[in-house]
């Protein structure tokens, strides 16, 4: 049976969600984890539109992505990610951030659930 975790973003701040979700999906509070196994381990998180961002961040952190292209290195604000795919983009970001970069990342990011 798979256990569902859920997570109240209200009034967090997004990198302490963001690690107390990786750590769920990861199966890090199991006394049985392992490194390169899936806990199927599934974490909902809720009310991300009220989390707790400063005004600052809002314009000066930046999230960057590059084609492989010259001249293809694009530079978007956290502010605009918000306005184009709201507020459930940031954490995702977060999220896939921290977890480790292998094979098992996609299946791990498939058990998040996040909701406005």
């Amino acid at each position: 049976m798979k256990h569902v975790h859920t997570i109240d973003a209200q009034g967090k701040r997004i990198g302490r969600i963001a690690s107390e979700a990786t750590g769920l999906l990861r199966g890090k509070h199991r006394p049985d984890f392992t490194p390169h196994k899936t806990f199927g381990q599934r974490v909902h998180i809720v009310n991300t539109q009220h989390m707790n961002i400063e005004e600052s961040k809002l314009k000066n952190k930046f999230y960057t992505r590059y084609s492989g292209y010259p001249g293809g290195l694009k530079h978007e604000s956290l502010e605009n990610v918000i306005a184009r795919k709201g507020y459930s983009e940031i954490v995702r970001r977060a999220i896939y951030g921290m977890l480790p970069n292998n094979k098992l990342r996609k299946k791990i990011m498939k058990q998040l659930v996040i909701t406005d």
